[in-house]
């Protein structure tokens, strides 16, 4: 079966996670970066992991990696690349990406540069002047950091954090993979429950149940590389196939809770397009006044902050009162994620752990406080 490498871009943060997945899915992580995550697989690996990581952003294939120094050495480095191996000689293959700390700063001019030199390799290959380009899609996608040039193929399409399910969200909804990222390091047991009492959205609550019931992210979606001619049908089915044996009607109590009725019913219904409306009740509420006569449980939210809320007053305020109320809930863990400095100080208590993660370009913490451990069931 034919091997090559595939990198999966993650937020700063997130890559031990999509480690974790990666090797989840029987395959080996050859490198970790920050921002991204190599392994070796073959075309149904490509499948599979666009259907199954939870936290990682796309899935590229890596078909160059080398030094340019000049426009020069990137035309010809690129062009020595044996593009027909990727390509059909009828695909669309625009060009994007960035550079960062190198010769070549320019990202534009170096787009230009890697799409002359892939047109030529493959005009030269195929043996025609023009390429029509009106087949299937082949996004590439180049890095360029300290004069090191990685090139790759978008198989991904939308990004891996579009789901599906999330057809219309409130402002700032916080970003799937992110919510996943959080479910999976908190110590949720599915026996006992589970709120967020600022649920948005709903992508918290919506992304612990798919979770715990084993429900593949991209089960309901489609991908960039369904169109590939590489891809068969076969592949798609089996992958597809695959994550669905994985899946268990586990029983679970989720509750997602938002001071909007308007939020709650757009949390409703996108429950409902992610097949978990039976485990996610969304109800009207106010954090603040969040109590439960059950002793375990967790909490896994992202409350508002600054913007989110109306002024860094109100958001700091809200802190403060949540830190009260949730103390009354000694046995409970909590898992909060906000850019706010000085959280703890305001919640009141210093977290068990935390750890930082970008949303974006904005430097947050997940913080970590453990309740005690409950009794098996």
């Amino acid at each position: 079966m034919e091997q090559f490498e595939i990198i999966v871009p993650t937020l700063f943060g997130l890559e031990s996670f999509v480690s974790r997945e990666v090797r989840r899915l029987g395959l080996e992580t050859t490198s970790v970066e920050d921002g991204r995550v190599t392994f070796k697989g073959g075309w149904r690996d490509v499948c599979r992991a666009n259907i199954n990581i939870r936290t990682g952003e796309r899935v590229l294939i890596k078909t160059a990696e080398f030094t340019a120094k000049s426009f020069d050495e990137l035309f010809e480095k690129t062009k020595a690349v044996d593009w027909e191996r990727w390509l059909p000689k009828d695909c669309a293959f625009p060009v994007k990406g960035h550079c960062l700390k190198s010769q070549l700063a320019s990202g534009r001019d170096c787009q230009a540069i890697i799409k002359k030199a892939v047109a030529d390799r493959l005009s030269q290959k195929y043996g025609i002047e023009w390429l029509p380009e009106d087949g299937a899609l082949y996004q590439l996608q180049f890095s360029i950091i300290k004069d090191r040039v990685t090139l790759m193929i978008d198989t991904s399409g939308e990004p891996l954090h579009k789901r599906g399910y999330r057809r219309v969200s409130n402002l700032a909804p916080l970003r799937e993979t992110i919510a996943a990222a959080m479910v999976t390091m908190s110590y949720w047991k599915f026996e006992y429950p589970l709120c967020d009492p600022f649920c948005g959205s709903g992508t918290i609550p919506i992304e612990a149940a798919m979770f715990k019931r084993n429900i593949a992210p991209g089960l309901n979606r489609s991908f960039a590389c369904d169109s590939f001619e590489q891809i068969t049908s076969a592949m798609r089915e089996a992958a597809y196939d695959e994550a669905k044996s994985f899946e268990r009607n586990t029983p679970l109590d989720i509750t997602a809770i938002d001071i909007d009725s308007s939020t709650v019913e757009i949390a409703k219904e996108n429950a409902r397009l992610a097949g978990v409306d039976d485990a996610v009740k969304p109800i009207v509420g106010d954090a603040v006044k969040f109590m439960s006569d059950k002793p375990y449980g967790t909490i896994i939210c992202n409350p508002p902050y600054g913007e989110r809320l109306g002024t860094e007053k109100e958001s700091r305020e809200l802190y403060k009162k949540i830190g009260k109320s949730f103390s009354k809930l000694d046995k409970w863990s909590y898992y909060i994620l906000t850019s706010c400095e000085d959280f703890e100080d305001l919640f009141g208590r210093k977290a068990s752990k935390k750890r930082k993660i970008y949303n974006g370009m904005l430097k947050c913490n997940i913080y970590q406080y453990f309740g005690e451990r409950p009794p098996k069931m």
